[in-house]
């Protein structure tokens, strides 16, 4: 498994936000993003998830609420990875894709665009 200082799987995170266009940056609306070390157990190889209601689900109810959470799951993706530029680039597909699911786009669409 590759090794990673917390601060610098936190810094791969950051980065896959910063590959977000500003102009969808902005339409973020109540989403916090998280790093953790490991998924739920009934799900040890999850890389990420979102959870929330995307911004497309949102109606005039939607007032009050906590923020949608976004977590990235650090000791997954290390494991997954074999070299420290697949990490980088896992990281920034993991990020891009939970985003998405914010924007209300679903798994299969995502697989179909190239990020699954």
């Amino acid at each position: 498994m590759l090794e990673m200082t917390r601060e610098d799987f936190e810094g791969l995170v950051s980065d896959g936000l910063d590959q977000i266009p500003p102009e969808l940056t902005r339409l973020m609306d109540n989403v916090a993003v998280f790093v953790e070390d490991e998924p739920p157990a009934d799900d040890p190889e999850l890389l990420g998830i979102y959870e929330g209601t995307p911004l497309t689900d949102r109606g005039e109810w939607y007032a009050g609420v906590l923020p949608d959470r976004i977590t990235i799951y650090m000791g997954p993706t290390l494991r997954f990875c074999e070299t420290a530029d697949e990490v980088v680039h896992e990281v920034a597909v993991t990020v891009i894709h939970e985003v998405a699911h914010h924007f209300g786009i679903e798994d299969e669409r995502l697989h179909e665009l190239g990020w699954g």
